[in-house]
This record gives structure tokens, sequence and C-alpha cells, in this order.
């Protein structure tokens, strides 16, 4: 499409990098089928062409609104768009923008700040979520039903003990992961240690800077990608051959790191690096190297893959080919390149949406009667538990030695 942003816009490196990517947009509308919220809401400004054509007027100079900032909002970053593209346009990247450059020109409510403030202060820093999460599970029983779905009971999980091996691979600890899922790193490193590979925790690592990006605060998620970068180097430097990620939206972040720190001149190299070497658990493991680890008892089991390891990081297929070759059962799931409404923060934001996204996903994966849920992502997994009373599990438990 042609464009005429505004010329102190477009000499600025993010204006240019919008303006490509709205010059790839042919308004074709195929986007616009596979959008969850469009499906839901039945309104082209809560679809993806809807939203680029308000980010292209805004970023053109026409007036932008409350509204605006809603329809945006709205937006579960599923790339479930980028997928259907048949132009390759960068939506996400183009999202960002606008959404930054939006939030600099609405006013939010003094409520929707503070909200959007304690959800970046508090969910990236594990020491201040730790506390309120076991305060929560403390008091799970007597808290109001819609708060007791955010928590989810404290799991049995012990530290792993592992043997040092030859083979040595960083993994990234996360967020909300260690209080919340903490089996999930310790199977991981359990399972790498059995096949000679010994996982590394680097002191100084943390978020990934996710939730701050997608909240529209672009320099402080900057920030947490140069404190990783610099807590993964010397490990990088002394022969760690990958960065494990078990949270497939981190997973995604990380990868990007490359582009979002390209005109830093001090990181931009580091990033790079840092980029290619991150990868999903999946993409670690072979299946000649799962079928080693001999399930005792497969079971019949849906997968559902998250939009951050089918969307983003193009790996739709390889979890559930891991498990088919473990000997699992994987039951036919309907629209399984839907959103199940996590999309980090956004099930806490925009709860109505999301609960009625979950409610869709769940009646998809239960209506073939599996033993249990699996996915690849945390958000996924505790949004999903929180609606149903089947185990659902991270799939690398699935090959835990207590499994």
């Amino acid at each position: 499409m042609q464009t005429r942003l505004v010329e102190s816009i477009l000499k600025t490196p993010r204006g240019q990098e919008a303006d490509r990517i709205l010059r790839a947009c042919v308004h074709c509308g195929f986007c616009t089928a596979t959008c969850p919220t469009y499906q839901l809401l039945g309104d082209e400004l809560d679809g993806p062409r809807g939203r680029i054509y308000q980010i292209k007027m805004a970023l053109e100079g026409a007036p932008v609104s409350r509204h605006t900032q809603q329809h945006l909002d709205r937006c579960l970053t599923c790339l479930n768009c980028e997928t259907t593209c048949p132009s390759g346009v960068q939506y996400h990247r183009l999202l960002d923008i606008g959404r930054e450059y939006v939030e600099q020109q609405v006013q939010r409510s003094a409520i929707e700040k503070l909200s959007r403030w304690l959800l970046r202060a508090v969910l990236t820093r594990p020491r201040l979520v730790t506390p309120f999460i076991r305060m929560g599970q403390f008091m799970l029983p007597v808290l109001p039903r819609v708060l007791a779905q955010k928590i989810p009971p404290k799991q049995r999980s012990t530290p792993y003990q592992t043997q040092p091996q030859t083979r040595k691979m960083l993994i990234l600890a996360g967020c909300v992961q260690p209080a919340m899922t903490p089996r999930t790193n310790h199977v991981t490193a359990q399972v790498l240690n059995q096949l000679g590979i010994e996982v590394i925790e680097a002191p100084g690592a943390g978020c990934c800077g996710a939730l701050s990006q997608h909240l529209s605060a672009a320099a402080e998620a900057r920030d947490f990608m140069r404190r990783n970068i610099d807590a993964w180097q010397p490990y990088l430097d002394q022969g760690a051959e990958a960065i494990i990620i078990t949270a497939s939206g981190c997973g995604a972040m990380v990868k990007e790191y490359a582009t979002l720190l390209q005109d830093d001149p001090d990181y931009a190299a580091k990033a790079k690096r840092v980029s290619e070497l991150a990868k999903d658990l999946s993409e670690v493991l072979s299946a000649s190297e799962i079928k080693q680890l001999k399930v005792a008892n497969p079971k019949r089991i849906a997968f559902h893959p998250p939009c951050t390891l089918q969307h983003a990081q193009q790996l739709n297929g390889k979890v559930e080919s891991l498990l088919q070759a473990a000997g699992f059962e994987l039951v036919r799931i309907n629209d399984k390149h839907l959103c199940c409404g996590s999309a980090g923060t956004y099930s806490v934001l925009q709860p109505n949406i999301a609960n009625q996204l979950r409610e869709r996903k769940l009646h998809d994966l239960q209506t073939a009667q599996p033993e249990m849920i699996v996915t690849a992502n945390i958000g996924c997994q505790l949004h999903l538990q929180a609606g149903t009373p089947l185990p659902v599990k991270h799939w690398i438990e699935l090959f835990a030695p207590d499994a």
C-alpha cells in the first residue's frame, strides 16, 4: 500500500521500518480470516488489516484516540496473521511501533497506568513475584474464585542434581516460571543430563524482556535484553553450545534480540550471536534421543502448540513428532492454530476475551477425551489449567524420572 508518513517519523529508524512494513501489505485480508479477535468480535478494527490501517493513519498524522488504543490493546500478538500472510508482512514489528507511538499520544487512566506498571514491576522480577505467589498459594482456599484461578498450586519439586558433562548449555530461568512451575526446568536439566548435556543457569540472567516490550516499554525491554546478554556472554565464550528456553514465549523474544538491538553499536553483534544460539527445548532434542528416555507408560494426550512456538518460532509439529517418537498417542485437535487467550499479560488485562478464547480452546483440546493436556509455554499452561480439572503440564514433564 502507498504511505505518506509524517516527515519527522519517517526520518527515524523505526519510522522507516514501519514504512517498509506498510508498503509490503497488499490489503488482501487473508490475515483477518485467521485472527482470533476478529473471529470473536467481528469488527474489522479488531483484526490485523484494520489495525494496520489504524497504525498507518496514526503515523501519517491522523488524530488517535482511546478507541485506537483499545483496538491495538486487544491484539493478542499471536502472529497467526503472519503465518497466513502471503506477502510476508512483519505485523508484530509494526504493532510494536504503532502501540508505542499511540501510547505517547493517548493518556491512559490512572488505574490502567498503575496496573500495567505493577505487571512490569512485579512479574519481571522473581524476587518480588515469588513471595506474592507463595502468599497466594497459602491463602488459596479463601481467595475469590476469579483470583484463585490465577494462582497455581505449589509444585512438588526438588533442586536438580546433575553430573558435570563435557557438553554444556545455558538455560533461561525466566520470571514467573521458577515460582509457579519449577519442575519444568528441573526436569529439563535431569533429562539433558541423562543425554550427556550439563545445563547451566547464569547468575544475573532474568526476564527476557517480552512483557515490557508488549506493554510498550521498549527501553525497559532493551535493558533486560542487555542484562541477559552480559550474563550469558562469558559462558558462550567458554563454549556453551546453546541457550535453552523452555517457555516458547521467552524463546520467541530472545530470538528477536538481534532485530531489536540492531541499532545498538555496543550490543548488535552480541545480540545476533545470542539470537542464533537461542533454542527452544524441542530444537535441542532429537527423536533418537527421546527414544533413549524410554517412557514406561505413554499416555493419550492433547498437545496445545503455543502461538509463540508455531507462529513466532515456526516450529509447528516439532514437539508433536518428539512425543510420537516416545510412544505417546496424540489426539486430533481442531483449529490448533488458534490462540488459547493467554498471550502474556493479555489474560489479566483483557480477561473477557481471554476467557472466551480459553473456553473455545479447551473444548477443542478435550473433545477426544485425552488423559492430560500438554503445552510448551508457562502462560498457556497456567491459563488453560485455570479452566479445566484435567492436568495441564509442560511436555518435558512427561519424561521426568518420577512421571
